[in-house]
């Protein structure tokens, strides 16, 4: 029913309403009943599309004025608003009216009823697909779903330039991957591996992000349009988790592929179990390592069974015993499905028995050399062409310079008792935790995966509140600041305790690389000195770089960049976690020069890595953290 002018006063509760509603106030008058009447003697829908869909007509008696003072109405013991009320009735009736809707389109209230739902497959058209409801409301399954089996990969003069780059990221790729072959995929860091592996799985964007050459397809389809055959494990595990719990992660891209609900769940226990991550489901993914992201991200992968796995260094970030759990997980799954594997990594050794093929691309474009992986890894001429290009090549390691690591000095930062945790609520990851940082010397912690590195590496560079214990700050380092590094303004800690983060993207903050470097020295003053940064990127292999977005850099490079901000700033104590990462041989040898130099001028280098031949060359001492406990095990 609706009045014009219901109640012309502007406090009535249905002042300027178009629905007149029964007053439920306590003690108020309900307005007076208006006469309703219908030009018809009945009601009658109009007929819908589908037979008998019609009403039978009802009479409508007329409802007469009331005469006198309007009925008082019962009193409520919670008086509600009554614009409230005829909202949320208007929300329920809405719901339900969707639930109806939701119900009928499923096909729940006949066993025949078709249904529409997407493909698992992605068509050039997009369309919807009719597929048949099984009886009784059981699943439903695609009626063309795409055929099992492995993927066949064509590239031709192909390659990708990001928006605003000058240089190509890759170029002058011409190869041919056979189905079900296994190839190891190599180069320098920046040779555009996972400019390659993004082309193969179809998510480098339109061409507002950049500029395609060649052709680059998957059994005679475009990438883009095959999205559903291939599986891709990112570099950086950070960006690939997108849900809140282990189990809905692992399962979220099977649903999306239509996978039946009883075999998703075989799935995600499987691939679970696969790469060694031993969670609850419901264990949420925001409380995970590094490392252990990185292994949901592959199980999450591995679930799907897709014909083309696609891995963007996948044991990186991995402790010795998580890299051959995770090897041998890959070569189970590909035994099962037959899948075609291209895997990207710097460290060779690992996966040389497991390929078939190895492709090493040129830093300018094209490839450098392509064959089995005895032909190119153990022929000499081959592996120093190889060598030179930055690639590890099993049983050599590249030449580093720099002094001699020697003894440590004057203790700048300790610890006693000390317990660590990433929340105040939550269990805590490490207890005890007792140790010293002294000047000219580095100290790295290792462990396994999930044991705290991280938690405590961020505790001692003053980015989180110890949950208990002492963390105590020198006179010579903390100076006016006082010795609680937690407590120090941002100008203060970063002059004193510089951090790279694991994920380096957490760290930047401007559209360039060379503004990225002049950010730091900026905002505290007194290091702004052009020819220091200068010489870090020309250090760091960042000169050519330096108008580049930093997003758009590869996973090495990123790295790179977020070693060489903090070293811009000039502290005295510098934390790195995992600093190795992506770095190709010539790289990584520059890096631990570089780190080799601080340390002899008296800059305290604390460093959580699992890079053993990186520990060795840094000398100093060694805590490992395990079990919830950390340990001095090397001097």
């Amino acid at each position: 029913m609706a009045h014009r002018r219901c109640a012309g006063r502007t406090h009535h509760p249905q002042a300027r309403s178009r629905a007149l509603l029964r007053s439920a106030g306590s003690g108020g008058i309900g307005p007076h009943r208006h006469a309703v009447r219908h030009p018809r003697p009945g009601v009658r829908p109009h007929p819908g599309t589908r037979g008998r869909t019609g009403l039978p007509a009802v009479p409508v008696p007329e409802v007469e004025p009331a005469r006198g003072v309007a009925r008082r109405p019962r009193r409520r013991p919670r008086p509600r608003d009554q614009r409230e009320h005829h909202v949320q009735r208007a929300l329920d009736d809405r719901v339900q009216a969707h639930i109806h809707a939701f119900r009928r389109d499923l096909g729940s209230r006949h066993r025949r009823a078709a249904v529409l739902a997407g493909d698992a497959r992605t068509r050039e058209d997009r369309g919807a697909v009719l597929v048949r409801g099984r009886p009784h409301g059981g699943r439903v399954t695609p009626a063309h779903a795409p055929a099992p089996g492995a993927v066949h990969v064509r590239a031709r003069g192909w390659g990708w330039r990001h928006a605003g780059r000058r240089a190509f990221a890759a170029r002058h790729l011409d190869l041919d991957i056979q189905a079900g072959e296994r190839v190891l995929l190599l180069g320098a860091s920046g040779a555009g591996k996972s400019t390659v592996l993004h082309g193969l799985a179809g998510v480098l964007g339109s061409s507002d992000e950049g500029e395609q050459e060649g052709e680059l397809l998957l059994d005679d389809a475009a990438p883009a349009a095959a999205r559903g055959r291939a599986g891709l494990v990112l570099q950086d595990p950070e960006t690939q988790v997108v849900l809140a719990r282990v189990g809905d992660e692992v399962a979220f891209a099977a649903e999306n592929l239509a996978v039946p609900r009883d075999e998703i769940w075989q799935r995600v226990g499987r691939a679970l179990d696969d790469v060694g991550l031993d969670l609850p489901l419901d264990h949420p993914t925001t409380a995970l390592s590094g490392g252990q992201k990185q292994r949901l991200a592959l199980a999450a992968v591995l679930a799907m069974e897709p014909g083309l796995l696609l891995l963007d260094e996948p044991t990186a970030n991995l402790d010795p015993d998580g890299v051959l759990e995770v090897r041998d997980a890959v070569v189970r799954v590909l035994e099962r499905t037959g899948a075609t594997l291209v895997v990207v990594e710097h460290r060779v050794a690992v996966w040389a028995d497991v390929v078939d093929r190895v492709i090493v691309l040129d830093a300018g474009g094209g490839v450098l050399a392509d064959g089995a992986p005895a032909a190119v890894l153990g022929q000499e001429r081959t592996r120093d062409r190889l060598a030179a290009a930055g690639v590890w090549v099993p049983g050599w390691q590249p030449p580093v310079g720099g002094p001699l690591p020697g003894t440590g000095g004057e203790v700048l930062l300790s610890s006693r008792d000390l317990t660590v945790a990433r929340t105040k609520r939550g269990p805590a990851a490490v207890e005890g935790l007792r140790l010293e940082v002294r000047t000219a010397e580095a100290l790295s912690i290792t462990g396994p995966n999930g044991a705290g590195k991280s938690t405590a590496a961020l505790t001692l560079g003053g980015l989180l509140r110890p949950r208990s214990g002492r963390l105590d700050a020198s006179e010579t380092l903390a100076g006016t600041a006082g010795t609680d590094p937690f407590r120090w303004r941002s100008s203060q800690l970063v002059q004193r305790i510089g951090t790279v983060f694991q994920e380096p993207e957490h760290q930047f903050l401007t559209a360039t690389v060379s503004e990225e470097l002049e950010f730091g020295p900026r905002r505290v003053g007194g290091n702004d000195d052009p020819r220091r940064t200068a010489d870090i990127a020309e250090r760091l292999r960042l000169t050519h770089l330096l108008e580049a977005n930093p997003f758009t850099l590869s996973g090495g490079e990123k790295r790179r960049l977020s070693v060489a901000t903090m070293l811009a700033t000039a502290p005295r104590i510098l934390i790195l976690d995992e600093p190795t990462f992506g770095q190709d041989a010539g790289t990584w040898a520059e890096l631990v020069t570089l780190l080799r130099e601080l340390i002899h001028d008296g800059v305290a280098v604390l460093s959580v890595t699992h890079d053993t031949e990186y520990i060795a060359e840094l000398g100093g001492a060694t805590l490992r953290i395990a079990d919830g406990a950390g340990r001095l095990v090397a001097q």
